[in-house]
């Protein structure tokens, strides 16, 4: 019987833009990483007598939620990179690229035309908390290592 073994510890993740720079993280501050696609990839069309239309639809588009420690340098380096793409020219807005590599789980997942879906909220409260970011991506391809 074979064993398999996932381990938060081989996940990493890039976030890049050309203005700005990239920010590795593989654990500091990083609460975790969840992706969601956003588009349906099929259709399906039913006419009066029962036959079924199906559509391929092409939409690779989706929602990177990125959770980070409130006190984090994760958390600190998305706001910054957020309010200066605030201030930036409209071109710059969707620049940002994730990639997310988990090699125990050959996964490969590559998030271009990214972009803030709206800054966090912010908690306050006897214990420090989790922070998640959601970013909208105009493309995620999914590919095995």
């Amino acid at each position: 019987m074979a064993t398999t073994t996932y381990s938060f510890d081989d996940v990493s993740c890039v976030i890049s833009h050309p203005s700005q720079g990239q920010y590795v993280t593989n654990g500091k501050g990083l609460g975790g990483i969840s992706i969601s696609m956003s588009t349906d990839r099929s259709a399906h069309d039913l006419s009066a007598d029962g036959s079924v239309m199906v559509s391929k639809i092409r939409g690779r588009n989706g929602i990177v939620s990125i959770t980070a420690q409130q006190t984090s340098s994760l958390h600190k380096w998305l706001l910054k990179l957020y309010n200066y793409l605030e201030a930036a020219s409209a071109s710059e807005w969707a620049d940002v690229g994730i990639v997310v590599r988990s090699p125990m789980m050959e996964d490969l997942v590559t998030c271009s035309g990214v972009s803030f879906q709206k800054i966090p909220d912010k908690p306050y409260q006897a214990q420090g908390q989790n922070i998640s970011w959601p970013l909208m991506a105009a493309d995620i391809q999914q590919d095995a290592l």
